[in-house]
């Protein structure tokens, strides 16, 4: 029963490798519940404290679990179901159980590829990252993203608008946003793929979560392109233990004197495939995924701005939107707040102005949408807003 794997996984004195072995053991976490301190003790490697851990037969932690996931629409994956992925299953240290919003592709089936990247990217590892996730997704494979700020959230936007299958892999509940700012990236990724954690719903995201979620991500996937990372990143951990679990690894070349691709040209130098296109990694599996992948729409690249081109738009004067008089202008109270706290040049999503100006979320969206018929507002992918006026 569910209850029992839930209660075996919050103990939090048992280490991954503890509860595997304990699985191991006693065939299901059923029976190591029931199981006596001698019984438990026989399992190899398992501690005396973490035997006693054992002793703690509270389920109420378990029940809850298993009512917020009733409640989300979560559904909760163990190591010996038959949807959990053989190809995660194998590695050495595989999650004990995932929680799962969506619905998983066959994974063992599929060519899955992990596009993984720093956070704090230029603007050539995110145009690289979004071009990457399209032209996968347009080929034919699934698209691994960890969701972040950066090249994680480049990709996956990319494989989004090429309409590819995502799994996002998290380090918190998959009920729990973050970045904030990710929302509407959570609820398209669910749509089209699934989001997979093994935290259960509710968790905080926590820094120690993050090296740990990556071996899921390496470990689902065949291959793993890192596109942009410093020498000291989360994404050259992934490219390790994608490595230690034997995957492909590819790396997408930088600028040499770059602090953001010496990671990447490390891993050239390494022994890593480089990679410049989506085709570039598609090639090495189209004889195993005949009927996955298409290579020929991998080199349809995107409407996006490349590199050169966001230098362009960002160095070019930005033009500054008509004014409008408040006074006379029969704009309610409510759209005059939001008019004020509204930026021209950065969108901002409806839940933001919600929070700044008090008003209530049903006359926000009210005021928004008169605002965009009149011409005073503009709505951007995401539902995110920027004023098309100047209030004076």
């Amino acid at each position: 029963m569910l209850k029992y794997w839930i209660w075996l996984a919050e103990l939090p004195e048992l280490t991954n490798q503890a509860r595997l072995a304990l699985l191991r053991h006693f065939g299901t976490p059923e029976n190591a519940f029931y199981a006596d301190a001698g019984e438990i003790l026989l399992t190899e490697g398992i501690t005396r404290a973490q035997a006693e851990a054992l002793d703690n037969k509270s389920l109420a932690a378990a029940e809850r679990i298993l009512e917020d996931c009733r409640r989300l629409g979560l559904r909760i994956l163990t190591l010996q179901d038959a949807e959990y992925p053989n190809r995660l299953r194998n590695i050495y240290d595989p999650p004990f159980l995932l929680y799962m919003r969506g619905h998983l592709p066959q994974v063992d089936e599929e060519a899955v590829i992990a596009v993984v990247g720093t956070r704090t990217c230029t603007p050539y590892g995110e145009a690289c990252g979004e071009k990457l996730g399209y032209g996968l997704a347009r080929g034919g494979a699934v698209v691994v993203s960890g969701l972040a700020r950066g090249v994680d959230a480049a990709a996956a936007r990319g494989a989004l608008r090429a309409g590819g299958v995502l799994i996002g892999v998290v380090g918190g509940g998959v009920d729990v946003v973050y970045p904030p700012e990710h929302r509407y990236l959570y609820e398209d990724v669910a749509a089209a793929g699934a989001l997979l954690s093994e935290y259960p719903p509710g968790s905080e995201p926590d820094k120690t979560h993050f090296p740990v979620r990556n071996r899921i991500m390496s470990g689902l996937a065949v291959g793993t392109v890192v596109v942009e990372a410093p020498l000291r990143s989360g994404a050259l951990i992934t490219a390790n233990t994608a490595l230690e679990q034997g995957r492909d690894l590819y790396a997408v070349p930088g600028p040499i004197d770059a602090p953001d691709s010496a990671g990447c040209n490390r891993i050239l130098r390494d022994g890593g495939c480089i990679v410049t296109e989506a085709r570039d990694v598609l090639e090495h599996y189209v004889e195993r995924f005949p009927d996955k992948l298409r290579l020929e729409g991998a080199r349809e690249e995107p409407v996006i701005l490349g590199y050169q081109a966001r230098r362009e738009r960002a160095e070019a004067p930005k033009a500054v939107p008509p004014s409008l008089s408040i006074s006379g202008s029969g704009l309610t109270d409510d759209q005059i707040a939001l008019l004020r706290a509204l930026s021209d040049t950065e969108p901002r999503l409806a839940d933001d102005l919600i929070e700044e100006t008090g008003i209530p979320a049903r006359r926000v969206l009210s005021a928004l949408t008169l605002l965009e018929l009149d011409g005073h507002v503009t709505q951007h992918t995401g539902k995110r807003y920027t004023r098309a006026v100047t209030p004076v």
